[in-house]
């Protein structure tokens, strides 16, 4: 009788305990990729930022997008100018033709503006795995240590994102960066679209991974009009919504993880440099369809 007992009252005492493990619910904080509005002017997108649902604003240049250059043609005055009038804040820098090792010119403008990221792709030897994986990702890691403190006394996060033909790319090279990252001024722009053939491995690395490493993930999944030209229905297929790939299983690990960074929603028209589709109402319109749908199944991962 009292192992009856016993064992009737478990769930009684069992659901407060499992009520207190569960994670708490995930929110996600959207940057507006100035990329996806090509070589519109900043006086453009800019107004874009709130419509889009998006807490910030983060900043590309060319090939991408021209609105970096517009920063150096117009100065840091006026586009902090410009800032202010749209109520704006300028989150992320994305700055791919700097380097790793060339990101501390950046880092004063960032920091003056309150910024908080710098994203870019590693260096080292390429799509490598296994033991030349752990070692390449180990004297990158070396090798950034003066740049990520240089980042911390800015009060900023470098993110690199695992990026096609790149060190930072395989799932081994994903895994020995969670094992072997120790600085806290650094971490993945984790890019779902270069993980295209390892889908069921995402949510594994970004557990792995962990949220000291994961200050940034796109939104973005593999589609053949990041290459090349293809009829734009086809291209948008790299939205979120517009594409097939199921996002719960990566909003379930981002919740697991206790996720605090930033997401963006992007996509890469071809050619390169062009906006995305023809007006900056009809972007945003395009990025909100998009987040409806992450938002919609966010609430699913939630319940």
């Amino acid at each position: 009788m009292k192992r009856r007992r016993l064992l009737a009252a478990l769930p009684i005492f069992a659901a407060p305990a499992l009520a207190a493990a569960a994670p708490a619910p995930l929110r996600l904080n959207y940057l507006l990729s100035s990329a996806l509005y090509g070589d519109l002017k900043l006086e453009q997108v800019l107004p874009e930022v709130a419509p889009a649902g998006c807490v910030g604003l983060d900043l590309w240049g060319k090939q991408h997008a021209t609105h970096r250059e517009e920063v150096d043609a117009i100065g840091v005055d006026a586009f902090e100018a410009l800032l202010k009038k749209h109520a704006v804040q300028l989150v992320c820098s994305t700055r791919y033709p700097l380097g790793p090792f060339g990101l501390q010119p950046e880092m004063p403008l960032l920091k003056r503006l309150g910024g908080k990221l710098l994203v870019c792709a590693s260096k080292g030897p390429k799509n490598v795995s296994g033991a030349e994986a752990k070692a390449g990702i180990r004297e990158f890691l070396e090798a950034m240590k003066p740049h990520a403190d240089a980042a911390a006394e800015h009060g900023l996060t470098i993110a690199i994102e695992n990026h096609a033909n790149a060190l930072l790319y395989t799932p081994d090279s994903i895994r020995y960066w969670a094992e072997l990252n120790t600085h806290p001024a650094l971490g993945v722009a984790f890019a779902p679209h270069h993980l295209h053939e390892h889908v069921g491995e995402m949510p594994k690395l970004i557990r792995e991974l962990g949220a000291k490493n994961l200050p940034f993930i796109y939104f973005q999944e593999y589609g053949i009009g990041s290459k090349q030209t293809v009829a734009k229905e086809i291209e948008l297929q790299q939205l979120p919504g517009y594409g097939t790939l199921d996002y719960r299983p990566i909003l379930a690990a981002l919740r697991e993880v206790g996720f605090g960074g930033y997401v963006e929603i992007f996509m890469h028209p071809t050619p390169r440099g062009l906006p995305m589709l023809p007006t900056p109402g009809e972007i945003t319109s395009a990025i909100n369809r998009s987040r409806d749908h992450i938002e919609g199944l966010l609430r699913e991962v939630n319940a």
